[in-house]
């Protein structure tokens, strides 16, 4: 199921960014926290799991998630998570 839309993610909450199993991803972190993002194979992300944080304005456009995350085998759906105490809104786009 393809998503266009902004997102809120509450502060310390794992947010899943994506609808379904996707190859590519557009997003950027509206703010006004910063945000980390996590790769996985479907599976929710544990607490302790860690990936690249992105500012306010930051982002990707049509990015495909082996390349953001080439560590992560199978890595089709995205997660995000505020970093600190701070909430975030985030949009993202994929097919």
């Amino acid at each position: 199921m393809a998503r266009n839309e902004t997102l809120s993610i509450s502060a310390g909450s794992m947010t899943e960014l994506t609808m379904s199993n996707v190859q590519s991803v557009t997003f950027q972190n509206h703010g006004p926290g910063v945000i980390e993002l996590i790769a996985s194979d479907g599976t929710v992300p544990s607490g302790t799991t860690t990936g690249p944080r992105y500012f306010p304005r930051q982002g990707e456009a049509n990015v495909a998630l082996s390349d953001l995350f080439p560590g992560v085998a199978g890595a089709v759906r995205l997660f995000a998570r505020t970093y600190k105490s701070e909430s975030a809104e985030v949009f993202v786009s994929h097919a």
